[in-house]
């Protein structure tokens, strides 16, 4: 069995294409999936709407990425993991991409290029593309589409939860002791949304910040991901 795991946190505009998109991929392959929902704190229907669509939904309240990951994981049944953002969608050819390189033992996980969900803001996509070539270079997953064997993955300690960024780098790098870890050419396609909230220096700051010492183990210096800040629905 594959299991998906989809950490959230105030998600109610954008999981549910999410969740059909995870489905519509599941249809493809040839094995059962399932698909959890980690619902962490959230003060709007993010828990219901992933109910409505069939997704497995625990509620926790740990505002840190790696361990709501790592809740989910426990809740999972799955001998693969699957660890998708709730604002990004999987096409099918990712999702058999992924399953095909572990069960065909080509390898023990990774992850697959992005690209924004729309040109807007206009310097997403280049930094989009910039992203995914240095993650690709250097064999680490981004944090919104990573797959791994579980025996892997528990092998490694799962993600470190004493980070509240940049745990899926850690993670990658563990992982990589064990095995072939592949960034797939197929990309996801997950939302730009940060580019459009915030201005590029903005952005640029929040990043130069993140590098500094310590920075990345405190979840009150990393704003731009906990925050909560989400776009308005524009209908």
């Amino acid at each position: 069995m594959i299991s998906i795991v989809i950490p959230a946190y105030n998600e109610e505009l954008l999981i549910g294409a999410t969740i059909v998109a995870l489905r519509d991929a599941a249809r493809a392959l040839q094995e059962p999936v399932e698909i959890i929902v980690v619902d962490d704190g959230s003060t709007d229907r993010t828990a219901e709407i992933g109910r409505e669509h069939g997704a497995t939904v625990i509620s926790v309240t740990l505002r840190n990425i790696g361990a709501t990951r790592n809740a989910g994981a426990r809740a999972a049944r799955g001998d693969l993991l699957v660890f998708v953002d709730a604002d990004t969608i999987v096409p099918s050819e990712v999702l058999t991409a992924a399953a095909a390189a572990v069960r065909e033992g080509r390898a023990i996980g990774g992850g697959a290029a992005a690209k924004p969900d729309s040109d807007d803001p206009p310097w997403g996509p280049a930094a989009f593309r910039f992203a995914s070539r240095l993650m690709r270079t250097l064999g680490w997953a981004a944090g919104c589409f990573l797959f791994v064997r579980r025996d892997v993955f528990e092998r490694v300690g799962g993600f470190d939860e004493r980070y509240f960024a940049s745990e899926e780098i850690h993670l990658s790098r563990a992982a990589k002791k064990h095995g072939r870890f592949v960034i797939l050419r197929e990309p996801v396609i997950t939302s730009g949304r940060k580019g459009r909230m915030f201005t590029p220096w903005q952005v640029a700051w929040q990043f130069t910040r993140a590098l500094a010492p310590g920075t990345l183990k405190r979840r009150d210096r990393l704003g731009h991901w906990y925050g909560g800040d989400r776009e308005k629905d524009k209908k």
